[in-house]
């Protein structure tokens, strides 16, 4: 309660986060001790959902592109509603995936935590009121297909939050991944949705990329004191970014 308590305080204080506050967005200030450090001019937001993730970019790093990928409609709308009249900002409706084509997403009664992956047994449990409500058809396509190494203008981030589709998000992003300065993206330790992989193979091909670990984030715990999930913040070592 005192953290949910600061974390309102803050958003109250910042004039860009009560905005999307009044539009029933909260920033996900989270994240301003990472993106405070890394100084970047392009922003990718794969899984952007509402909005919260890029608003901490845009206070934390006013300079920076960011380029958003959001696939399902009401998340986009709110989106565009938030960064309405804003330059550099710029979001495409769409998922980012190995293959291109259409697909099923497994939309949830809070709509970030909708997946390409079925929602598993313990993600309910660990997060009541996060139920499957129903199915969506949207449109996939690998991110080569969307930008191009000319978008990102050093140094870059790609950030990846996508409920478990993870390492298909980022066999996606393959051809432009050694372009890219940091890498930062959630990882589970627990199966949250079926079929989703489990953290160190994400980190092991994240490794085999040339990237290297540069921070653990953001852990969260179940009750009994194991870890569910955490923010993984990597530097691409090819580019010295470490």
């Amino acid at each position: 309660m005192l953290r949910r308590a600061r974390k309102l305080a803050h958003l109250l204080r910042t004039p860009l986060y009560r905005n999307a506050l009044r539009k029933g967005v909260a920033a996900g200030v989270e994240h301003e001790s990472v993106l405070g450090r890394l100084n970047c001019n392009t922003v990718v937001d794969i899984g952007a959902n509402r909005g919260q993730f890029a608003l901490a970019v845009r206070c934390c790093l006013p300079q920076a592109r960011i380029i958003a990928f959001e696939p399902l409609p009401e998340p986009a709308r709110i989106f565009r509603r938030i960064f309405a009249g804003q330059s550099g900002v710029d979001l495409r409706e769409i998922a980012i995936g190995p293959v291109g084509g259409c697909c099923t997403m497994h939309v949830s009664a809070r709509d970030d935590s909708s997946s390409l992956l079925p929602i598993a047994a313990l993600h309910t449990e660990l997060h009541p009121g996060t139920g499957e409500v129903g199915l969506q058809q949207v449109r996939a396509e690998r991110l080569s297909s969307m930008i191009s190494e000319a978008d990102l203008i050093e140094p870059s981030l790609l950030k990846i939050d996508v409920q478990g589709f993870e390492l298909q998000c980022l066999e996606g992003c393959l051809e432009l991944l050694p372009h890219f300065d940091y890498l930062y993206l959630e990882c589970a330790f627990q199966e949250m949705y079926a079929g989703q992989v489990h953290a160190s193979r994400i980190i092991e091909y994240v490794l085999d990329q040339g990237f290297e670990l540069v921070d653990i984030c953001h852990v969260f715990y179940d009750t009994q004191g194991r870890t569910v999930d955490a923010d993984l913040l990597f530097g691409n070592g090819r580019k010295g970014r470490l």
